[in-house]
């Protein structure tokens, strides 16, 4: 209640001072506020990167609003049992700030200093190519903020005018409908595209920032997720044309989770941290984060990483997505690249690869089992008391830069939260939901599997578009951004909640067991096949209809009287009005 105090204060705070500045008749030259900022172009470029920065607070990037989402997936599991437990079970009561208010909090953050840019720059004198930079990126990180809003919360206020803070009867909104904020997003997306450079163009001043590429990446995903592939498709292959610039995949699939490889040819948008140790020293947790002398760094790797090696070891990779992993290896029979850079596990044919030419990586294998400059002899803990596979992904287990893990927001490894291979996925589904699976779509996915020596998909293997989607949805998708934020949402659009036949086989992904023994009494990370018979339990065994969305706070629902709560506040079943708007792929067996 405290935070949700504090925030709505800030909101009335800034209401007021625009509301009072005529009667303001001494001014303070070592303060400034709202009203008096902003009308210049250094000034305003000042608040782009103000907005940035809210897309690093806790509830955003640095921590729980990444994990959440990946633990909504059927890939990862809260392996603490603790900290992330309502979450994974799909069940919350809305009473638990860390997923019910903090992105929520975070992300209208980001909408707030936008809506504030946008407000301002149209009275600004500049250049063309400022204006469309400033206001470019305004619009993306507004489209951003309600992407991540409405596919966490569903039904969220639709704030897009900055003078709405100063009215009490218009800060305090009402909710919009999930397709209200969709049809906002793909506005300010198209927006953004059409203002933005290319991150060719671009240059140095593209780096880290959002460019006509990264624009055009998540109208692709804005569109998909309410199923539009027709509209969504042109803008994918545009991108694989170059038209927003030049993507390609990287050589080594470990080049997309280093910190001496960040900003590189794949990626389409990443967020911006400092490398470990180059930053301050203030652990500034939400919603502060203002200090000069704060650490610029994530907490992400605190959670993925083992308890064993010195992380929290809050969530683990799932046994189903290793053992995906382990059904298909590379062209000389090597295991598949991404499992190493995926999830910490020890494995005795790494110890052969290393230095050695191998199809995957002719110029030398980059992997051992050496993690944090440690040899391993077993697979870590991800929980010291629970099990668990550790997550590599956004960690420093496999970089071997670090001997050790430090927790908290230390971490420098930036977030891609968008990169070349997701363009080529979504292509290859797009291709199959218009014109059934074709060698196009095909051609598609066997670039992503090129690139870890996987044997080339043969179109022969896949007889309808309900075949190619299964490989799509899940194999090919989970084995390229396992343990990556977005499965939660791409559930969700896919329908695999409205499904009874979907929901099975989401159980069964979820299998997990908890502290498992071998022979000697001592806790080992499990990586064998759960079933029924021998998991303790699944992450999707207790979810309750209406909680594929997280609740809003209860306390937020208390302090504005015209928000209603969502599905999972009424425990409202989404699955009928699903399945009147969009299909759903039924189950099919796969060779």
């Amino acid at each position: 209640m405290k935070n949700l105090n504090i925030f709505i204060l800030i909101l009335a705070l800034i209401g007021g001072l625009t509301a009072c500045d005529d009667q303001l008749d001494v001014t303070n030259p070592n303060e400034q506020t709202t009203v008096d900022f902003g009308d210049s172009e250094s000034e305003l470029q000042e608040v782009v990167i103000a907005a940035y920065n809210r897309i690093r607070l806790e509830g955003s990037f640095a921590r729980v609003g990444y994990t959440l989402d990946a633990v909504r997936g059927d890939e990862v599991w809260n392996s603490s049992q603790q900290w992330y437990i309502d979450y994974d079970r799909l069940n919350s009561p809305g009473t638990n700030e860390i997923g019910d208010m903090w992105p929520y909090r975070d992300w209208y953050h980001v909408v707030n200093r936008t809506n504030y840019i946008l407000s301002k720059v149209d009275d600004v004198e500049m250049s063309e190519d400022s204006y469309n930079q400033i206001a470019g990126q305004a619009l993306f990180l507004r489209a951003l903020a309600y992407y991540h809003l409405s596919t966490y919360y569903q039904t969220v206020p639709l704030i897009t005018d900055y003078e709405a803070y100063s009215d009490m009867n218009t800060m305090f909104a009402s909710n919009s409908t999930q397709d209200e904020i969709f049809d906002q997003i793909e506005t300010d997306l198209g927006k953004a595209m059409e203002m933005l450079p290319s991150r060719d163009e671009g240059g140095e001043w593209a780096q880290g920032r959002a460019t006509s590429g990264a624009a055009a990446g998540y109208m692709a995903r804005a569109l998909m997720f309410r199923h539009k592939f027709t509209e969504a498709y042109p803008i994918l292959q545009d991108i694989i044309a170059g038209v927003y610039g030049h993507y390609e995949l990287m050589n080594n699939y470990g080049d997309n989770f280093k910190e001496n490889t960040e900003n590189n040819a794949e990626s389409l948008f990443e967020v911006q941290f400092m490398d470990f140790g180059t930053g301050g020293t203030d652990e500034e947790w939400t919603p502060v984060n203002i200090s000069s002398e704060a650490t610029q760094g994530h907490a992400v790797e605190s959670n993925y990483a083992s308890q064993e090696l010195g992380s929290w070891g809050d969530l683990a990779g799932s046994p189903w997505l290793y053992n995906l992993f382990k059904e298909e290896t590379s062209t000389d029979g090597r295991l598949d690249p991404r499992l190493y850079w995926t999830l910490v596990t020890y494995e005795d044919e790494y110890s052969n690869y290393t230095d050695q030419a191998t199809d995957a990586y002719p110029n030398g294998d980059p992997r051992s089992n050496i993690v944090y400059q440690e040899e391993i002899t077993k697979t870590p803990l991800s929980n010291s008391a629970q099990g668990g596979i550790s997550i590599a992904k956004w960690t420093n287990a496999r970089n071997n830069i670090y001997p050790n893990i430090t927790n908290g927001l230390q971490c420098g490894v930036n977030l891609r939260l968008m990169r070349y291979s997701d363009v080529l996925l979504r292509a290859a589904e797009c291709e199959n939901e218009i014109n059934g699976p074709t060698q196009t779509a095909i051609d598609y996915i066997n670039q992503v599997r090129r690139r870890v020596a996987l044997p080339d998909l043969e179109l022969a293997d896949f007889p309808s578009a309900d075949h190619l989607f299964e490989q799509i949805a899940n194999v090919e998708r989970p084995k390229e951004f396992g343990c990556e934020n977005g499965r939660g949402i791409d559930l969700i659009r896919w329908g695999f909640f409205y499904d009874q036949s979907r929901l099975n086989q989401l159980i069964e992904h979820g299998y997990y067991m908890l502290a498992p023994k071998n022979e000697a009494g001592d806790i080992i990370a499990n990586t064998d096949v759960v079933t029924a018979e021998t998991a303790s339990g699944s992450s999707f065994q207790s979810y309750n209809p209406g909680h594929e969305y997280f609740p809003l706070f209860q306390n937020i629902l208390n302090a504005n009287p015209n928000l209603e709560g969502n599905s999972a506040n009424k425990s409202v079943d989404n699955a009928p009005a699903f399945k009147e708007k969009y299909n759903i792929r039924p189950v099919v067996g796969l060779e």
